[in-house]
């Protein structure tokens, strides 16, 4: 089947960057928001003419005439529809947001629509059940049962007087989401707070100072300024011994993007969640309602590993029992310690807590993470996570020239053991007004193989924010970051890994594609377990003074704080995952009015947390991971995949005690070849017992946790 039966662009958008790099690489600099709305008509015009064709009854039911040409029109408008979402994350500006904007209800409406496709879902229906399935491959066959799947969840066997609420309701989800991510967005970058005496500094490290002069420099300002991105707003709460700056920072950062923001964070009632996150519950309630599910919980779980609301509640319910003793026992020598030595007598605040936690660290394990973070230069660290990939897992990481969107991008690309370029790469690393908080990986391009039997390869995003390089003394020191930020590196390569080194030729199932939700997080925690080991670290490390590794004893020292406040640590996610997962499976929005919500994470926390929560906390009114994320009804997957990638992990632990190398190449491989290289091609479980021989234990987890009584 040749795509010459479909609509051809005019010569004016062959010229469209969002056309013109077709099955290649966007030129990401040359991409203005004036391209988007015409290239986007085009590419909706492109795909329904191709479901026009798939559900024609002339079209036989194969999957080289009904099913490739569709998803070969459908990738098309992901794919330039991807670009522009990943510019709106990482290079916002108010014309590419109100562009992204307008053309976002189309898009959403187009492929809500094919969910409920009633003749594309029988067409699909009559692939199944053709002589032909049998043929196919197995990838292709999940392929098919997974879109059967999708189709039910997307509304197809609704009755027709439905399905128009049904598609309004993803609509205006997308558009919800979009508005809660802009409104977090817009005020962390709002807030900045300006010092003009150098005695208010007292406490924060040289790296910390320079940047803040430098984020004055930039606002024009004299003196010294602190923004709530994370990387200017943390160090102070870790280390600033000014508690009114903390306390002040502290306010605005929970503050951000509710109803008590204009006064603490200087942000506009405009930009407060509450409602939004209400409207979210409210419309997802009304979804899983309409397709027979109890709650939206119970929908979710429709394509994920655990098989019933109770279950997940079970599981994250037992988790807190767990680690709470060991919180309790954190809490305590925490509060005791900031009143005998740090004179806070008149009890711990939350804008205490993490300055504490920073001087206990020291006093008991006699290191800072400033100092440690000086063993970490960016370069350094990238050498020895492509050294571990190399090594675990028979490939090669090279530079590449691809077309970047900002200055600092790096892109790279990765060769197989005879010398093929197998996929490619980004890293966007450092934080940027404009660009969205956190970090993820992202797929620009999926892995398939082509009518013409040619082999797409995959492409992945990598987007942190760390702290840039700044200049101290008029000198540009290297960057470096904080071991947390290379465990955040190392899960998201995690993820890239999965995405990157997938073998499998359907693009529904390739990489990540059609993995369940709850095990998605697997690769990625799997890889954080390497910063822990010291022949890793050994490589991985450089003064960015003198250019020496890491010393054995500070190694040492590090290793035994490792699980330093895990107890509470621990706890506090659970609290989030209850708190997502309880909104979703027995919060009822429609009876719930103004800060319900709030109520809803303030019971959970009480329940569970032994930190008290300040009454101003809005903290989820960012919570963007499931009002804005992907992550509703699923935060707790990663707990979950947690105790996969522990147990994963301890396979090669056993290994390390035969060879001696917890880098063990055979084990490596069998894990590539068990879980990364077959994605979603097979259920998550089989792949597990596949490389594990067995079905998982929380055992490892709870040691690798510190978790268990000694």
């Amino acid at each position: 089947m040749t795509t010459s039966i479909f609509l051809q662009p005019s010569s004016e958008l062959q010229q469209n960057p969002l056309i013109a790099f077709g099955r290649g690489i966007c030129d990401y600099s040359k991409v203005k928001p004036s391209d988007i709305e015409p290239a986007i008509d085009f590419l909706l015009k492109h795909a329904e003419q191709a479901v026009a064709h798939a559900v024609d009854p002339k079209t036989p039911a194969s999957w080289n005439d009904l099913l490739e040409p569709l998803e070969d029109a459908t990738e098309s408008l992901s794919r330039s529809w991807g670009v522009i979402s990943h510019l709106n994350s990482v290079a916002d500006t108010a014309e590419l947001r109100a562009a992204y904007g307008e053309m976002m209800p189309k898009v959403t409406a187009f492929f809500a629509s094919l969910g409920q496709n009633l003749a594309l879902y029988q067409r699909f229906k009559e692939l199944s059940q053709s002589a032909g399935f049998a043929k196919l491959s197995s990838s292709q066959k999940r392929v098919i049962e997974n879109s059967l799947r999708d189709f039910r969840l997307g509304g197809a066997e609704l009755p027709d007087s439905q399905k128009p609420r049904f598609a309004e309701i993803q609509d205006e989800q997308a558009l919800l989401g979009k508005a809660f991510s802009d409104h977090v967005l817009d005020a962390t970058d709002s807030f900045v707070h300006l010092i003009r005496d150098k005695s208010e500094l007292a406490g924060l490290p040289e790296d910390v100072i320079a940047a803040a002069a430098d984020l004055a420099q930039q606002k024009q300002l004299e003196g010294w300024a602190f923004s709530l991105h994370f990387p200017s707003y943390y160090p102070v709460m870790q280390y600033s011994e000014n508690r009114s700056l903390r306390r002040l920072m502290y306010e605005a950062y929970v503050t951000r993007a509710s109803e008590l923001a204009p006064q603490y964070s200087k942000g506009k009632l405009d930009w407060d969640n509450t409602q939004i996150m209400l409207d979210q519950l409210k419309l997802r309630d009304e979804e899983a309602r309409m397709l027979g599910f109890k709650n939206f919980a119970a929908l979710s779980l429709a394509p994920k590993m655990a098989s019933s609301v109770e279950e997940v509640d079970t599981f994250l319910t037992t988790f807190a029992h767990k680690a709470k003793p060991f919180a309790v026992k954190d809490w305590q020598e925490l509060s005791e310690f900031a009143k005998s030595k740090l004179s806070i007598v008149d009890g711990l605040e939350p804008w205490d807590i993490a300055y504490a936690s920073e001087k206990l660290k020291q006093e008991r394990y006699a290191f800072s993470e400033n100092e440690l973070k000086q063993y970490f230069p960016l370069p350094k660290v990238l050498e020895g996570l492509f050294g571990v990939i190399q090594t675990l897992f028979g490939v090669k990481i090279e530079k590449a020239n691809l077309p970047i969107w900002h200055a600092d991008v790096q892109s790279f690309e990765v060769k197989n053991s005879i010398g093929n370029t197998v996929a490619y790469f980004y890293l966007d690393p450092y934080a940027r007004p404009g660009k969205r908080g956190g970090a993820w990986m992202d797929d620009a391009r999926g892995r398939r193989e082509m009518p013409n039997g040619e082999i797409q390869i995959p492409v992945a995003y990598l987007v942190c924010n760390f702290a840039a390089p700044v200049k101290a003394n008029g000198i540009l020191r290297q960057p470096t970051i904080t071991h947390d930020d290379v465990i955040t590196l190392f899960h998201e390569s995690g993820h890239g890994l999965h995405h990157l080194l997938t073998q499998v030729s359907a693009l529904g199932v390739s990489g990540i594609n059609g993995v369940e939700w709850d095990a998605v997080e697997l690769p990625s925690q799997f890889m954080e377990n390497f910063c822990w080991e010291w022949e890793v670290l050994a490589k991985m490390t450089a003064h960015a003074e003198t250019g020496k590794p890491i010393p054995r004893e500070l190694y040492e020292k590090i290793l035994a704080a490792k699980n330093f406040q895990n107890g509470y640590m621990t706890l506090r996610q659970v609290v989030m995952s209850l708190t997502d997962w309880r909104l979703h499976a027995s919060f009822d929005p429609n009876s719930a009015k103004g800060q319900a919500i709030l109520d809803v994470s303030r019971r959970i926390a009480d329940q569970f947390n032994i930190i008290p929560q300040a009454p101003i906390s809005r903290w989820i009114n960012t919570f963007s991971h499931i009002f804005a994320g992907g992550y509703a009804a699923g935060y707790y997957s990663y707990k979950w995949a947690e105790v996969l990638s522990a147990d994963v992990y301890s396979a090669f632990e056993e290994a390390a005690k035969l060879t001696g190398s917890i880098l063990d190449a055979k084990t490596g491989i069998r894990y590539r070849q068990e879980i990364l290289e077959v994605g979603g091609s097979r259920p998550a479980a089989e792949s597990f017992k596949a490389f594990r021989g067995r079905e998982p234990n929380i055992d490892a987890l709870l040691r690798h946790g510190g978790l268990v009584t000694q």
